[in-house]
């Protein structure tokens, strides 16, 4: 009778463990997708693949923790190619087809504007998270659909003219892409001189989507600069780089946030890199102090092993971090139009950096810090 009854147990306790193990595993209300446009081929293939890879380890970790509010978060990320027509073919597909509550981690100012300008966004009713640019006409005039965690390029701009003029360099030249992103940054430059009652002393550009820098070495060196400041993805500032330092190997050289430090380096190689400053608008993702970053480096670790911290992951794991949050204050299933609102009313510390809107305030954050270049492409505070 005895052994009867233990066997009986035994059998009870095996199925109840498999339904508790089946529960946690796959048991999930609903499933949430958050839905991302991403130049994984093509001249900024890179810089797109860091920042999908920042997307995803984020929404493994909340996965990982048993998903948001019994939802679980799938993430739907489609390759654009930096090509403005496919960004708007695949935000249509995400949006009627993938059923996507949210968009996250866009690339290009003019994909995005031509977003804003053909009313994709407005017809989905949906936000777009941690776009990868600083581009002042995704900021103003305001629209409510975009949400930036970023500083703006003007931002940037301001941090190094004024870092420029406190250690006397006042002549300052401008290469950039020639096209809403490169001429976003070209104007807040401009902006920033004015305030110190100065004119860019040279310019030159390159074409979307190439490397041809030739041209614009040669026009910003008839100008003599003191300073160039970089307004472009990482191949074509590579490119530029290398010549420039060829032709005027004195020269301070700065970029803004959008390209990675190491490999810039590594294109360019260590002589032109070293000692080429980045303006950043995030804290470092190697602190060891900042919870936040040693909650991205934790994430990582565990579902991208042998993968470095980046600055460009680690923007759009915070932008993932922020847009979770914003769909764990939501009540009942999750939409477009209630992670909208909820987001409109976002106030978070995620540990070391504050994203703060507004019902007329899309602008979440303005931090900005400068990096240096140094040995093996690290950066040097």
């Amino acid at each position: 009778m005895k052994a009867h009854w233990d066997n009986r147990w035994l059998g009870n306790l095996f199925a109840a463990g498999a339904m508790l193990l089946g529960g946690m595993t796959s048991v999930y209300a609903e499933t949430v997708v958050i839905g991302q446009s991403a130049p994984l081929s093509g001249t900024l293939a890179s810089t797109g693949k860091e920042m999908a890879l920042g997307v995803r380890i984020a929404i493994d970790a909340a996965n990982a923790a048993g998903g948001v509010n019994g939802n679980k978060l799938k993430h739907v990320v489609k390759d654009d190619g930096y090509q403005t027509a496919e960004t708007l073919r695949l935000t249509r597909e995400l949006i009627r087809q993938d059923k996507a509550v949210a968009l996250i981690g866009y690339a290009g100012t003019g994909n995005i504007s031509e977003l804003l300008k053909q009313g994709v966004l407005a017809d989905g009713s949906i936000a777009l998270v941690a776009p990868y640019t600083g581009g002042e006409p995704l900021r103003n005039p305001f629209n409510p659909w975009i949400f930036h965690i970023r500083a703006g390029y003007s931002d940037e701009a301001e941090a190094m003219v004024q870092q420029f003029v406190v250690s006397g360099l006042t002549k300052i030249g401008v290469f950039y892409q020639n096209d809403p992103f490169g001429q976003a940054g070209l104007a807040g430059v401009e902006r920033a001189l004015e305030k110190h009652k100065l004119k860019i002393v040279s310019k030159g550009s390159y074409e979307k989507n190439s490397e041809d820098v030739s041209s614009a070495v040669k026009q910003i060196a008839q100008g003599s600069p003191q300073a160039v400041i970089m307004i472009g993805i990482v191949r074509p500032a590579a490119a530029f780089l290398k010549a420039y330092r060829a032709e005027s190997p004195g020269t301070q050289i700065f970029s803004i946030s959008v390209v990675n430090a190491r490999e810039l380096y590594q294109l360019a190689g260590p002589e032109a890199a070293r000692g080429v400053g980045i303006t950043q608008v995030m804290p470092s993702p190697f602190s060891t102090l900042l919870r936040v970053a040693k909650d991205y480096q934790e994430a990582l670790k565990r579902f991208a092993p042998n993968t470095e911290p980046s600055y460009t992951s680690f923007e759009e794991y915070i932008g993932a971090r922020v847009l979770i949050e914003a769909i764990r204050a939501t009540s009942g299933t999750p939409t477009p139009t209630t992670v909208l609102k909820s987001l409109a009313n976002t106030n978070l510390d995620l540990g070391g950096f504050k994203v703060r809107f507004g019902p007329d305030n899309r602008i979440g954050s303005r931090f900005t810090d400068t990096t240096l270049i140094g040995r093996d492409g690290a950066h040097v505070h």
